[in-house]
């Protein structure tokens, strides 16, 4: 799904004009990011967690030619879903195959 099927679904869902659910998906983005950045948790009950996760600098290896390389540290955004989430995976992966 892209952009700009969310939107519409959106927009269906809410009863929202296509224009006020992007800008309501935007607001979210954009609020989200920056608390991010900011170092708190983003929870949304029952859908999952948005946070930040630091990793340390390490040394690393080129796999062409085997060399040590410096790794820097790095601050990335990281999503843990939520147990409805986790729930509809398992239920997706314990039906069977459809038979053709």
């Amino acid at each position: 799904m892209k952009k700009a099927d969310l939107v519409a679904k959106m927009a269906v869902a809410a009863g929202i004009t296509k224009v006020q659910a992007e800008k309501a998906l935007n607001g979210f983005i954009a609020e989200t990011t920056a608390a991010i950045k900011a170092g708190d948790k983003v929870t949304l009950v029952g859908f999952g967690t948005f946070s930040s996760v630091t990793r340390k600098a390490r040394t690393g290896r080129n796999p062409q030619t085997g060399k040590a390389i410096k790794i820097a540290a790095k601050t990335s955004g990281k999503f843990t879903p939520g147990k409805a989430l986790k729930d509809l995976k398992a239920k997706a992966a314990a039906k069977p195959a459809k038979k053709k």
